[in-house]
């Protein structure tokens, strides 16, 4: 700060992951873009919050506000597997440690916060919170939480991909410094600054934005109603009396997390209202070509050097090419987070960002990744968008393909080629997930189905590391209707073409399954079907994993619950230690 000529910061971020410059990092996306907005940002990344909290005075005050963003996966999920044991590493801290974050980082950072700066705003960012933002059951505690909001004690949560509403609070902030507003906050020097009165007038009440979650006293219903005429959710309180209620609050959640036209969520809780506002639309692809073309170094910071983060070595070498994903697996919370659009970027930038990745001093002619939340779904859409726009269906592909799905596989062929050819790349690799249901789904369009044999083919030959990694996550009709999965005879279909195509080009090569034991709807004797079914493929298994209730999924709300939120008809789930280990213990029936 002191080599940039800065007194003070206009926003300061604290982030719960080692700071990495890098597009998959939503620190420094954040960082980067409000930069790009003219603001002076800081970054503090995994603070010490023990002793004399020394890491949050360092900077001092922002003119702005302070932002948490606990890191790019859940904190206890990064934390612990699913039997509540501790993970071997920490993939997204300094050689894997462990110390280097509390548990529930924005609760504990905001609340650190809250002490030392009374009158600074402080807003939640990152999958932490934003799929915290309304009651929800936390597996570690084994109970019902409200909103993070409550016990972090911070003014607003920016849920989802938060570039647009980060940009609007920025802007509105600023514009009430530059008009010199009577309810702005003066510091020790008599330096305008915003506190939570100023940033309470620009942000709440009427004025809050898209895509945010604010709490507000008992007595603000009444403006509620009139401001927003809101969907009313089953206060938390009902909802820890009654399980059913919770699991109904969730199909409303889920269906206006996926909508173009939301409605206001509003939620009691704890004698406060938490009001939910609808998303803003997707990006376009100007604006995320605009995210993705950022300065970004592409590198840890500085004072890791000698240090090795995990999560980085994955994604060094790797591109995205979209966001959103409209699977809508009951387990996934990536449309809960991202949503069911898809938002794609140019294939300018993808180049641009590739050729980056090239001159790249470690580089040796490999990436590893032209992916995205699913490999496949890239620059697709409705055919009639406003068929989406009165849509409300979590998915897209279940329990069918969307007859108004535009599955064209041609432009992503187009740019795995384009990709090749630059100089510097011998190989490109697609790591992401493949959807196979997309591929062997007969489209009435016949250039639709000939792209999707040409990706197939393109894919197997050329883009796989001698492993391909799909996932048919288990083989029993019922639990995948519940997984809102397609049925498990797809991928039989998908390894005969995989091996066929194989065995015709002389190549070596495997395909890789995941699957998920104590699933919701899932018994032992399922798994004992599906290691028979495994062991007639003649696979030994390597990926798999034991069902993990995270916060805002269908699969969570039916485990904890005990009743499926769309058809509130109880569901079994196994859940003793004993019960998940003896349906684990079939994925290892050659052992």
């Amino acid at each position: 700060m002191e080599l940039r000529g800065w007194d003070r910061a206009d926003v300061i971020l604290f982030s719960g992951d080692a700071y990495v410059d890098h597009p998959s990092f939503g620190v420094a996306v954040i960082g980067r873009l409000l930069e790009a907005e003219g603001l002076r940002v800081a970054i503090v990344p995994q603070p010490d919050w023990h002793g004399d909290w020394r890491d949050f005075r360092r900077l001092g005050r922002p003119r702005l506000w302070f932002g948490i963003a606990p890191g790019c996966m859940d904190s206890m999920v990064n934390k612990y597997t699913a039997a509540r044991r501790l993970r071997s590493e920490d993939a997204y801290s300094p050689d894997g440690r462990h110390d280097m974050r509390p548990e529930y980082p924005t609760i504990v950072y905001s609340q650190i916060l809250r002490q030392l700066y009374p009158d600074v705003p402080i807003v939640l960012g990152g999958i932490e919170a934003s799929l915290r933002r309304l009651s929800h059951y936390d597996y570690w505690q084994d109970r019902l939480m409200p909103s993070i909001l409550l016990p972090s004690g911070a003014d607003l949560i920016v849920y989802g991909m938060g570039e647009k509403p980060t940009v609007e609070i920025a802007q509105r902030l600023m514009s009430m410094i530059e008009d010199y507003d009577p309810s702005l906050s003066y510091d020790e020097t008599g330096e305008a600054c915003i506190g939570r009165e100023a940033f309470a007038k620009a942000l709440l009440g009427e004025n809050q934005i898209p895509q945010t979650v604010a709490s507000y006293p008992s007595d603000y219903y009444p403006a509620l109603v009139t401001l927003h005429t809101p969907l009313q959710l089953h206060s938390h309180e009902e909802c820890l009396a009654d399980p059913k209620k919770e699991a109904e609050n969730f199909r409303h959640i889920e269906e206006e997390s996926n909508k173009l036209h939301a409605q206001t969520l509003i939620q009691e809780a704890e004698s406060r209202w938490i009001v939910v506002t609808p998303p803003y639309p997707p990006l376009s692809t100007e604006e995320l070509d605009h995210s993705f073309d950022l300065p970004y170094t592409r590198m840890p910071h500085p004072k890791y050097k000698g240090k090795r983060i995990p999560a980085y070595e994955m994604i060094r070498h790797s591109v995205c090419l979209h966001r959103g994903c409209f699977g809508g697996c009951a387990f996934c919370t990536i449309s809960a987070h991202q949503g069911k659009f898809i938002m794609s970027r140019s294939k300018e930038s993808i180049l641009r960002e590739a050729k980056a990745v090239t001159e790249m001093p470690d580089f040796h002619g490999y990436i590893s990744d032209l992916g995205g939340p699913s490999a496949n779904m890239y620059g697709m859409k409705g055919k009639d968008a406003r068929q989406c726009e009165k849509c409300k269906r979590p998915s897209c592909i279940h329990p069918r393909i969307c007859p108004n799905l535009h599955a064209d596989h041609r432009p992503l062929i187009d740019i795995y080629q384009a990709v090749d050819r630059l100089p510097g790349v011998k190989k490109s690799f697609i790591g992401s997930g493949v959807r196979y249901d997309l591929l062997l789904h007969d489209y009435k369009d016949e250039t639709l189905n000939h792209a999707a044999r040409d990706y197939t083919k393109e894919l197997i030959t050329r883009h796989v590391s001698g492993r391909l990694k799909v996932a048919p996550e288990h083989t029993e009709a019922h639990v995948l209707q519940l997984m809102r999965k397609p049925p498990f005879e797809q991928f039989y279909q998908f390894k005969a073409i995989f091996d066929r195509i194989c065995q015709r080009e002389g190549l070596r090569q495997q395909i890789v399954p995941y699957f998920i034991s104590s699933h919701p709807g899932c018994s032992e004797e399922d798994m004992a079907r599906l290691a028979e079914k495994v062991r007639d493929l003649g696979f030994r298994l390597e990926q798999v994993q034991d069902f993990t209730p995270t916060p805002m999924t269908v699969s969570t709300e039916t485990w904890a619950t005990g009743f499926h939120p769309y058809t509130l008809q109880p569901i079994f789930s196994a859940k003793t230690p004993e019960e998940k280990q003896r349906q684990r213990s079939y994925f290892f029936w050659d052992k």
